[in-house]
């Protein structure tokens, strides 16, 4: 059981690693996880192990994306028995810090350390499924704050597909599927002066499909 759990913070995509200190594969950064236990189904799992493992508890969003059977992904263990993963993809709103341990930090998705095992494929995988999430859901909840400008949206939109997004059409596309709705307020005003940019929430925080047709395509 293995999560691999995204934030978008300054324009980046980051994913949490945790550094093993055992064997094999020590002092490789590695996805936070763990056994199933015996009287768990997965998610209640992967929760416990974010908890336990890395003392994550504000996950936004949570869901089982892949196995990963390949008979050689870890070494063998003494006792020769094969090791299976089920990976989730988890997501943490944009603007929480959680507390982490001394062995745990944010990294880059695009500049990644040397991982354990198949966890930086793994990590990818995640990433493309949260781009085509994108398109067709209203994942997007579960990494922007509450309340947010659509410039803000857009941002987070822009690190995770990888290409430019424009706002306004953002903004068309998502209020026309009842994705994102205004709240009456807006943000303060930048340094620099100006109109106030509107605020606007998501409509709902879980995940739904939107337009199971849609796609979200770079510019040109």
């Amino acid at each position: 059981m293995l999560s691999v759990v995204f934030r978008v913070d300054d324009g980046r995509v980051s994913v949490l690693l945790w550094q093993r200190a055992l064997e094999p594969a020590a002092g490789a950064w590695a996805l936070p996880g763990g056994r199933l236990g015996p009287d768990e189904d997965l998610p209640t799992s992967a929760r416990r192990l974010l908890a336990d493992k890395v003392d994550l508890t504000d996950v936004a969003h949570l869901e089982q994306f892949a196995e990963f059977s390949d008979p050689h992904r870890v070494p063998p263990t003494d006792d020769a028995r094969r090791t299976l993963a089920s990976a989730f993809l988890g997501l943490v709103r944009a603007g929480t810090d959680p507390r982490l341990p001394d062995d745990t930090a944010w990294h880059p998705v695009d500049d990644l350390p040397t991982t354990a095992f198949d966890h930086g494929v793994m990590v990818h995988r995640a990433r493309a499924r949260l781009a085509a999430r994108l398109s067709y859901t209203n994942i997007g909840f579960a990494l922007a704050p509450r309340e947010f400008p659509v410039s803000e949206l857009r941002d987070i939109y822009v690190a995770v597909l990888g290409y430019p997004v424009d706002a306004t059409n953002l903004l068309r596309i998502l209020s026309r599927r009842s994705v994102i709705t205004a709240t009456g307020s807006t943000a303060r005003s930048g340094r620099a002066g100006g109109r106030p940019p509107a605020l606007y929430r998501f409509q709902d925080t879980y995940l739904r499909v939107t337009d199971e047709f849609a796609t979200l395509r770079p510019p040109g």
